[in-house]
């Protein structure tokens, strides 16, 4: 392996030799000032940096700084270069010529010299994804991609199995090099890469601190030009709380995602910048389908009659947001307005699980040949948001009116993470999804999608859901897409796999010292490279 990779990096140091002198690439034109340091607060830890494994949105936002697509999009939401100068698309649809920039390096390891970006990379990328033994959401997504091929180093051609809709926006996957994962055929969660990936973007990985803050630093080289702030520092906290104070006390410059209850002290606050960005969100309470008594889907809707959402919502978010009925994000044009939430009906839920089978024990729980409905709900980090700390203990309070005993347990990130997605141990557990407009579900609804990493945790299948997703998937026609997954959305609400919940409206909240400041509604940092802090308030 070792011989391999010397020949790899001999080739293409050859390559870097005959490159011209210009393919480096320089400061930006546009008159900004570089220098300064951006520190950032993250409500948890990445588990991974890679955007391959990387299924939480504190690893995303990471990658976006980290790698780029063949294709990106720009802040009018449109379709633009990125590691492709440009594309050919043959007149079926189902050829994708890409051309690519000849001046681009991956970022060096230390000891080593830059290795440029070639069309091997591409391939390779395609094929990790792709192979059976990476766990990973993207597969689902790609599998219209029947081949790719090296046309030559800078150009690569991907043949599709059937035209698609918005194919060329699915170009926008990031790519990783070929000789960075140890293991150069399928990628795992226990490669070095996923810690230490390294990428062709606007930053470069540093170190990880002993407190986990990932500290990442400007790519000189960068193809687009050097990006502005010197550093990006990512620092975890376990509590909303404290990490809204560290911003009121300049201990950090920016929160991605504010806690609602800080926002009128940030608003009012000259310092700072509130921005919204309407990510396509929501969160939800899912269900664990293993467990028997879950997987009777009368269980599950008596569960979402048995809460007072819009309660929760006017007390613990101040209302900001719709209650939601299904498996679309509202704002998608792919949300079936149609399918009505829920209504808070305690009695139809008492009812729902009488016709299930259960009866109230002496203690007040309901039961079932002689099994009480108790079940745990798991929630990330163990000190919890204010508002999420609510939400679960009226959850709890809403059930047990109804003769469910809920346990809460508040576990660490990263040990939910792997009890939820790995291990599959809870009943019920805690969460949000933030989605692209794609409005893809099939990673979480699809029956081919259960399994270990994968986002089908709750084990869900259902034939027609797996039906209409691939129909929806193969349809070329946009209203025809937007009908079948209406058909998905009441489909998927009356199975209820989840208790679906609201959407909330995003908020960031920075130091108005950052300038240029343009947020990417669900990747957030796709501008940052432009972002700049004036030399007179770099520190």
């Amino acid at each position: 392996m070792k011989r391999l990779a010397s020949v790899l990096l001999m080739v293409l140091f050859c390559v870097f030799m005959m490159m011209p002198t210009t393919a480096m690439a320089a400061t930006k034109s546009d008159g900004n000032p570089d220098g300064g340091n951006l520190n950032y607060g993250e409500y948890g830890r990445p588990a991974t940096l890679d955007p391959i494994t990387s299924n939480d949105m504190i690893s995303l936002r990471i990658t976006e700084l980290l790698f780029n697509g063949l294709v990106g999009i720009d802040e009018k939401q449109e379709i633009v270069p990125e590691l492709a100068e440009r594309w050919e698309i043959s007149e079926e649809g189902k050829v994708y010529t890409f051309y690519l920039r000849q001046d681009v390096t991956w970022h060096a390891r230390e000891g080593e010299d830059p290795v440029f970006f070639t069309a091997d990379d591409v391939i390779f990328t395609y094929n990790i994804m792709m192979h059976p033994n990476t766990i990973t959401p993207l597969k689902v997504r790609y599998e219209f991609i029947e081949s790719v091929t090296k046309l030559d180093d800078y150009a690569v051609q991907f043949t599709l199995k059937r035209p698609i809709l918005n194919a060329l926006a699915k170009f926008s996957f990031k790519v990783l090099p070929k000789h960075g994962p140890q293991n150069s055929e399928f990628l795992t969660r226990e490669d070095p890469f996923v810690q230490q990936p390294i990428g062709t973007g606007p930053y470069m990985l540093k170190n990880i601190t002993a407190d986990r803050e990932v500290i990442l630093v400007a790519n000189e080289n960068y193809f687009k030009g050097r990006p502005h702030i010197d550093k990006f520092i990512a620092r975890p906290f376990a509590d909303q709380n404290i990490m809204g104070q560290a911003l009121m006390f300049n201990a950090i410059d920016m929160i991605v995602l504010v806690n609602h209850r800080d926002i009128p002290q940030i608003q009012g606050d000259k310092r700072f910048v509130l921005q919204p960005y309407n990510a396509l969100s929501y969160s939800f309470f899912g269900f664990n389908l293993r467990n028997p008594l879950l997987a009777d889907k009368r269980v599950r809707k008596a569960f979402t009659y048995a809460i007072n959402r819009q309660e929760m919502l006017d007390s613990f978010f101040q209302g900001q947001g719709p209650i939601i009925s299904g498996p679309f994000a509202p704002g998608s044009w792919a949300y079936n307005l149609d399918v009505q939430p829920l209504p808070y009906d305690p009695q139809k839920a008492i009812e729902l699980l009488t016709e299930a089978g259960f009866s109230k024990g002496d203690d007040g729980i309901m039961e079932k040949d002689g099994e009480k409905l108790s079940l745990t709900l798991k929630v990330p980090i163990a000190k919890e948001s204010e508002a999420v700390k609510r939400v679960v203990l009226a959850f709890k309070n809403y059930l047990n009116k109804v003769g469910v005993d809920i346990e809460a347990e508040f576990i660490e990130w990263l040990a939910w993470k792997e009890d939820i997605f790995l291990a599959h141990e809870f009943d019920i557990m805690f969460a949000s999804w933030v989605f692209d407009d794609s409005a893809d579900i099939s990673s979480l609804f699809h029956s081919a999608e259960v399994g270990s990493w994968k986002n089908n945790f709750g084990a869900f299948s259902n034939p027609e859901v797996d039906s209409l997703i691939v129909e929806s998937k193969l349809t070329l026609d946009h209203e025809k897409r937007r009908t079948i997954n209406r058909k998905l959305h009441a489909l998927i609400a009356d199975e209820n796999p989840y208790t679906f919940l609201w959407t909330l409206t995003n908020y960031a909240g920075y130091n108005k010292k950052l300038r240029k400041v343009a947020i990417h509604p669900y990747k957030f940092f796709s501008f940052s490279d432009e972002w700049f802090i004036p030399r007179s308030e770099q520190r």
